[in-house]
This record gives structure tokens, sequence and C-alpha cells, in this order.
């Protein structure tokens, strides 16, 4: 979850042929994936300058899979008949799932665990609209008033419609 987590933070934002050639050069070890968040005793790096950090790795195995992810993206895209030279990963989210058990057998007959740390990945790539970019840049915002909603009438559980019921009719 961590290496992933880590990785994908630093694809967030790119271009989707920056952020291909990116994790290969990573998982040829020409370029590493900055840790930021979980940094516990991860060692320290010069290709991590790059970043304005010192703490770097090479997490071949989250990059192929973040590839693979890139990859069907891609492909998707083409299947909607969008650009895909101009794609841009707009977010990513990746979160922890629950963990694979198993166990691991030590000295004197006990027993370890042995677990996996799998993670959920969320992807959205989207095409850049240049005329929306020029109109946020140009256009200041304006306050929009918002429409005013119609009372919904309460509703009453049977319970309560029964006691007040009792309340109006239960003097005679």
């Amino acid at each position: 979850y961590k290496n992933t987590y880590e990785a994908g933070r630093a694809i967030k934002g790119m271009e989707l042929r920056v952020a291909q050639k990116y994790l290969q050069d990573v998982c040829e070890k020409k370029r590493c994936i900055p840790f930021r968040k979980y940094r516990g005793c991860i060692g320290r790096t010069p290709q991590a300058k790059e970043f304005k950090l010192t703490q770097g790795r090479w997490p071949v195995k989250s990059c192929k899979v973040l590839l693979g992810l890139l990859k069907n993206a891609e492909a998707n895209a083409e299947f909607k008949n969008l650009d895909t030279e101009s794609l841009v990963i707009k977010h990513i989210r990746v979160s922890e799932a629950q963990q694979g058990r198993r166990r691991t057998y030590r000295a004197h007959g006990r027993i370890g665990p042995y677990c996996n740390c799998p993670c959920h990945i969320e992807m959205i790539l989207e095409v850049p609209d240049p005329c929306h970019v020029e109109m946020i840049l140009s256009v200041p915002e304006e306050t929009v008033e918002k429409p005013k909603e119609e009372a919904k009438p309460k509703k009453f559980t049977r319970k309560q419609l029964a006691k007040r019921r009792l309340m109006v009719g239960g003097d005679a």
C-alpha cells in the first residue's frame, strides 16, 4: 500500500505519456519515487534531489501495476474517441484494502503472522479543455444566489400520528 501510495502521489497531475515514461524510468532505476508521507526507514538517494527531497525508492511492483492501469485508461480513452496525447491524471486515490493473512512457522513450535498489504487504486484522467482554462484565468468569480427550496411536508410515523389523534380528540 505505502509504495503504491507514494508512486500515485508522484504521478498525480502529470500527462499520460509523461507519467508512463516516468514509471518506466523508475522500473529501470533511472529515476526514483520520492517518499513524502511514509518515510520511516527509507534510505536516501541523490535521485530524490529532483523533487527537493532526500528520501526515495524504486518500487518496481507498484510502478508496473500503475503502468497497467494507465495502459487500460489509454485504451478506454481511445474507445471513447478522446485525444490520448493530451490526457492528464486529474485524480488518483490509493486506499488500503483488507490484508491477506497467512501464517509462517517459527522456532519452538510457534506460529507468526505472514500478511500482505493490498490496496484499491482509483484514477481519473481527463482532457483539459483549453477554453475552460482561459475562462478560469480571465473571468472573475461571480456569486450565484441559491434558489429557495420549497419546504417539504414533515413526515410522521404511525405512532406519532396516533398520538396526535389522541391529543386532538382525547378529552371527549
